[in-house]
């Protein structure tokens, strides 16, 4: 256990990886690292200093796991509060790198890495890559966008300590991205599941059947998705889609990922241990049932982060993962606490509607939710582009389709909304973060 436990961004070994471990020795993995990085940060971070000791506590306080409990929590309005460098924990003379949001709704999320941090996310990642069955000679096209935001770099450099071959496309460009598909015979793709149902989309256009070439797996991340856009997405391209999961508070992606089994997404634990709270009491929850995600960074020493809300709703699941991995499962996230809206008194997730639009045959996934109100009503509709195969000119077959909609909607939230069908490609492609909700509504 020795090279984990001093080692923080060992190479993979996919029989002894901390993937792997007992039970017993990842517990005191975490408790080592749980109660050095409480220090670092009380000594080093001002903010949470003083939160702790609001508390009346100290990093002594700390005796086991469970103990986590006690700790203040951290949200995204404290980065933006103490912009750009106030939670860093390290001086900048050790900083190699940082990266930041977009800054669309206020000053942008600074995250900051020293030499181990990147160390460590390179490891993880190849966990990742290693989960869903890619290996050195595997060859990744990477369409993540690089520059600021986490996800390209996180994946190249990963793929590349993989010993795999990194196509380093980053996003857009579809025509081109296809194109190179074909030509250097990637064997996985990586970019948002939304951009690759453009790729789908697209290909066929070009005279390409993605099923006739290398492609075998996908990882898809950066944004929700469900089941139901996993089972469009396999068939028709001939891979596995698997979810990773990460965001660029706790390290950018590969928080966790989904493995062969495709059942929940594998946390790596020995770095990002998970808590699932009731995001209305703010208590800890058992695993198996559902909250909010709650991570700590157990190693990540520019910038950590005690108990950061995700405000990302899923479970950890109780039962070990067929594979044999040790580290815990979350299942995979499609909704977020605070991408709820509320339709005259019923709470609504953009995945339900996502759902209930695919569960009837002729729709595309292609769809917007778009929020109205009259000044004292809230009201929704819904946008959904029909299959190519699915569109009629006859007004009777687009009104049973639209009504099939409305129904299946209904049952789903509970509320009737306004559906309407739209003509294929008529909805605005996405190249990153599909965009699905539209609030028009006057503050």
């Amino acid at each position: 256990m020795n090279e984990f436990w001093h080692d923080a961004g060992c190479a993979f070994h996919p029989v002894s990886a901390p993937d792997y471990l007992p039970p017993s020795q990842l517990r005191q993995l975490q408790l080592h690292r749980l109660r050095a990085v409480v220090q670092s940060s009380y000594d080093k971070v001002e903010l949470f200093r003083g939160r702790m000791k609001e508390r009346g506590m100290t990093p002594e306080d700390i005796r086991q796991v469970t103990d986590i409990r006690h700790l203040p929590f951290t949200v995204k309005t404290d980065l933006r509060e103490t912009y750009p460098f106030g939670l860093f924990a390290t001086p900048m003379n050790e900083i190699v790198r940082m990266h930041a949001s977009s800054g669309t709704t206020g000053k942008p999320i600074v995250v900051a890495y020293t030499q181990e941090d990147l160390r460590v996310w390179s490891s993880v990642m190849v966990r990742c890559f290693a989960a869903a069955g890619l290996d050195r000679g595997d060859i990744i096209q990477n369409a993540y966008g690089y520059g600021l935001f986490t996800g390209g770099l996180g994946a190249h450099y990963g793929a590349e300590a993989l010993g795999a071959t990194v196509i380093p496309i980053s996003g857009g460009n579809t025509d081109r991205q296809i194109m190179l598909l074909k030509d250097f015979g990637a064997t996985a793709i990586c970019c948002t599941p939304s951009y690759f149902l453009r790729i789908l989309e697209r290909a066929p256009e070009m005279g390409i059947d993605l099923r006739d070439l290398p492609l075998k797996a996908g990882i898809f991340g950066a944004e929700p998705w469900t089941d139901e856009m996993r089972k469009r997405i396999e068939p028709e391209a001939n891979i596995k889609a698997y979810d990773i999961y990460g965001l660029s508070e706790i390290i950018g992606p590969g928080v966790a990922n989904e493995c062969v089994v495709q059942d929940g997404l594998h946390i790596f634990e020995d770095h990002f241990y998970p808590e699932i709270i009731d995001p209305e009491t703010l208590e800890p929850v058992p695993d198996g049932e559902e909250g909010e995600l709650v991570l700590t960074t157990l190693s990540k020493q520019a910038m950590p982060m005690i108990r950061y809300r995700t405000r990302d709703i899923t479970t950890l699941y109780k039962e070990q993962c067929p594979c044999g991995r040790t580290v815990r499962r979350m299942r995979r996230i499609a909704r977020r606490s605070d991408d709820m809206f509320i339709i005259r008194g019923v709470n609504v997730y953009p995945s339900q509607i996502e759902e209930a639009l695919l569960s009837v045959e002729g729709t595309s996934p292609h769809y917007q939710i778009v929020l109205t109100n009259d000044g004292s009503m809230d009201d929704v509709e819904v946008q959904v582009e029909v299959s190519p195969e699915a569109f009629s000119d006859k007004v009777s077959v687009m009104e049973g389709l639209r009504k099939k909609l409305s129904a299946s909607i209904e049952r789903t939230v509970n509320i009737r909304v306004n559906v309407r069908l739209v003509e294929p490609n008529k909805i605005a492609r996405s190249e990153g973060k599909a965009q699905r909700l539209i609030d028009n509504r006057k503050k």
